[in-house]
């Protein structure tokens, strides 16, 4: 009687115990990726592994840093997975990565000069991203609007109006495309550049997303995206095209695990199968249009695939990510000073700028030169931006209440030189002879 009621006993603690065996683990992910990857990659992994749940959570780029810096260690999210490798650098640096090693040996070690994996093993690539222009044919057609090859292409009077990009801290795949074109172009230069572009800019859209929708939809003509965006609203049927302009980087959008994660062993589930064969034929979805990198993955490509291990995207910028990561945040508070709050100011400089240039049918004007030069000219210079001391001021956390103030008062002096900068050029423009 009493051996029937321990094995009746250990049965019901047995059973009792089932459920939680069979229901798996829930993996969260921190992604600035759209809805159509996420989804797929959430379908196809449960799938295979149908007792785990794959919980995404949208963020953009600096928000999904911010989120993973504010989590408790061991309630933190599990993967965190983005376009941007400058970000995966700033969160190796505040230890909030764990190593992961460099996994798949059929992945080459670098894409051009670029190593694919971290030489230091915190992340891996999981597919590869270039930036560039994406146009409406409609639109360009309707608009009369000469289809653009490169950066340049974009300061011309010709495109006032008709351009779209979004802000590098509401996207990470926006501030790529800066740093590319700053270091590409160099600080001075890239600056002038993307300055006079985003003067000739309809709008500086809330997240990436709102430019390809918004060029997709002939809201705007032309957008600054990375090549995803372009690809997949092409290959989807859209009436686009996209072109990779030559001052361009090919470089890994990452995957990593993330230091205090609530189960490890999950995360390297799902990072494993995003690496695996299976995940990187998913890239090539008409609706995702990634570039896997594991090469065999393009050998299933449709024709005229772009494969950036075959030599058809021609990317002259060595993209320099700790740079990149060393500037992030001066970066990202520097065009959102010059342009996301000043756009319209920009905008009012830029139109009389280019006013004065047809007045003037290329006549020399010092006060037309010096418009110029004060609109389209960085509030600070490579040096200043190097500084360590501002480095530190701008990367510090929130909760330092010292470095906080003082940071809103350099972005305030900033914000205030900006202002008078635009007024005056627009003043000396208009009276120019």
């Amino acid at each position: 009687m009493i051996a029937s009621l321990r094995l009746t006993l250990a049965a019901a603690v047995a059973a009792a115990f089932l459920p939680l065996a069979a229901s798996g683990e829930t993996i969260t992910v921190v992604t600035s990726f759209p809805k159509e990857l996420t989804a797929a990659y959430k379908k196809a992994f449960e799938a295979k592994f149908p007792s785990d749940k794959l919980e995404i959570l949208n963020k953009n780029t600096a928000a999904g840093i911010a989120y993973v810096r504010e989590q408790p260690v061991g309630q933190r999210p599990e993967v965190f997975w983005a376009s941007a490798p400058d970000a995966f650098e700033v969160l190796a640096k505040a230890k909030l990565l764990q190593k992961i090693g460099p996994g798949n040996p059929a992945i080459p070690a670098k894409v051009g000069n670029y190593p694919v994996n971290d030489p230091e093993g915190f992340y891996r690539g999981q597919a590869l991203a270039g930036y560039g222009l994406m146009w409406n044919t409609r639109y360009m057609k309707a608009n009369n609007v000469p289809e653009p090859k490169e950066w340049a292409d974009l300061v011309r009077p010709a495109y006032f109006g008709h351009l779209a990009i979004s802000s590098p801290s509401r996207s990470g795949t926006t501030h790529l495309t800066v740093e590319t074109i700053l270091q590409g172009e160099g600080w001075a230069k890239g600056w002038e550049q993307m300055l006079a572009i985003c003067g000739n800019s309809a709008a500086i859209t809330e997240r990436s997303f709102g430019v390809p929708d918004g060029v997709s939809n002939g809201q705007y003509g032309i957008g600054l995206v990375i090549d995803f965006f372009g690809l997949a609203a092409k290959n989807s049927g859209m009436p686009v095209e996209f072109v990779y302009p030559s001052v361009t980087s090919i470089v890994p959008a990452n995957i990593a695990l993330i230091e205090g994660a609530k189960s490890s062993a999950a995360g390297m589930r799902f990072i494993d199968f995003t690496l695996s064969e299976e995940g990187q034929t998913l890239l090539l979805q008409k609706e995702i249009s990634r570039l896997p990198v594991l090469p065999s993955i393009y050998a299933k490509a449709p024709a005229g695939y772009p494969n950036p291990f075959g030599g058809k995207i021609q990317a002259k910028v060595n993209f320099d990510s700790n740079l990149s990561e060393s500037r992030y945040f001066i970066v990202r508070s520097m065009f959102d000073q010059m342009i996301t709050f000043r756009h319209k100011e920009l905008v009012a400089a830029t139109k009389a700028i280019h006013d004065a240039e047809r007045r003037l049918k290329g006549k020399a004007s010092p006060q037309l030169a010096e418009a110029r030069k004060l609109a389209f000219s960085p509030i600070i210079d490579e040096r200043a931006a190097s500084d360590e001391k501002l480095q530190a001021l701008f990367r510090a956390e929130k909760s330092n209440a010292e470095a906080t103030k003082q940071k809103a008062k350099v972005e305030e002096d900033w914000a205030t030189k900006a202002k008078a900068n635009y007024a005056r050029a627009a003043e000396l423009a208009s009276s120019a002879k």
